[in-house]
């Protein structure tokens, strides 16, 4: 299994924390990419079997690089934010500045240029794209004035804001609806292994349930805190912005169809992609496993 460092990964380590896993007969190898490139190259290549980051990488697994990838689970609204450095004011600041991202074609850095767009500003022409990778060296882009803005999720947005960052809005608030984290493999594996998929599927259901239930509130805090390194008050931080609904973890980690329809308009339209259309959601997903899965979680 393959994951991006960060507090998306809270129904992996909750399922891993109870059991939930285990009882299903399944010991995940939790691997962490540097960057999507690496994470789709991986996946692709057979390093490993599932992958847990944005859906939209497997879109572009699907659209750009022609693998037969399929979407199996949704999880979060992704609990991005636009952040800048402190002397901008408005995304029309960042002009002749830098816009840092993870890739520049795939997810959150999408919405990033879309904002930009909004304000009159297109890449390549008024501003710069730095692809630089995972969240932590987003984070890190902030140390130098050449890092004007970025797309950062708990626990780096609070981090990012605590050195001097500030936001100019959340994203549900300044694109809307949006299905970001899921799980995702490729669909020859699926079928190869339904019984394997099925049951990881549900221990992740099930890690879920557990983090958003109130009574395991501490319990949630103290895994972030360990796994994520957290010092208490960022680790209550991105615990409020896991539980925040539309902008943090969906109920039962559901996958989010108009979040999709919303992440497919995008890349039509920020990438030209199917000469501007959205297609139908339907070549990218397969909720079997998700639905069957459901039904044997407890509650």
């Amino acid at each position: 299994m393959n994951v991006f460092r960060g507090a998306s990964n809270i129904p992996v380590y909750m399922a891993q924390e109870n059991g939930a896993f285990s009882r299903r007969g399944i010991t995940p190898v939790l691997q962490f990419t540097p960057n999507s490139t690496q994470q789709r190259e991986g996946l692709a290549a057979g390093r490993f079997d599932i992958a847990i980051a944005a859906v939209d990488n497997a879109v572009a697994m699907v659209e750009v690089a022609k693998h037969d990838v399929i979407i199996v689970a949704g999880g979060d609204g992704g609990m991005n934010e636009f952040l800048v450095r402190k002397e901008i004011n408005s995304p029309a600041d960042i002009r002749n500045r830098t816009y840092v991202v993870d890739a520049p074609n795939t997810a959150y850095a999408l919405i990033g240029r879309k904002v930009l767009k909004n304000a009159g500003l297109m890449d390549g022409r008024d501003y710069r794209l730095n692809p630089l990778g995972g969240s932590e060296a987003r984070t890190k882009a902030f140390d130098t004035p050449d890092g004007a803005a970025t797309m950062l999720n708990p626990p780096w947005s609070f981090i990012a804001k605590e050195r001097g960052a500030k936001s100019l809005g959340r994203t549900i608030d300044l694109y809307g609806q949006y299905q970001a984290s899921g799980v995702f493999v490729l669909r020859k594996w699926a079928a190869a292994n339904p019984g394997v998929m099925e049951r990881f599927v549900g221990a992740y259901i099930e890690g879920c349930r557990i983090a958003q239930n109130p009574a395991n509130r501490d319990k949630t805090i103290a895994v972030l805190q360990r796994e994520l390194k957290l010092d208490r008050r960022i680790a209550e931080l991105t615990y409020a912005d896991l539980m925040t609904p539309g902008h943090g973890m969906s109920k039962d980690c559901a996958f989010n169809m108009p979040g999709f329809r919303n992440l497919l308009a995008l890349r039509a339209e920020i990438e030209g992609q199917w000469g501007g259309v959205a297609p139908a959601p339907d070549k990218f997903i397969d909720l079997s496993f998700y639905q069957r899965a459901l039904r044997h979680v407890p509650n």
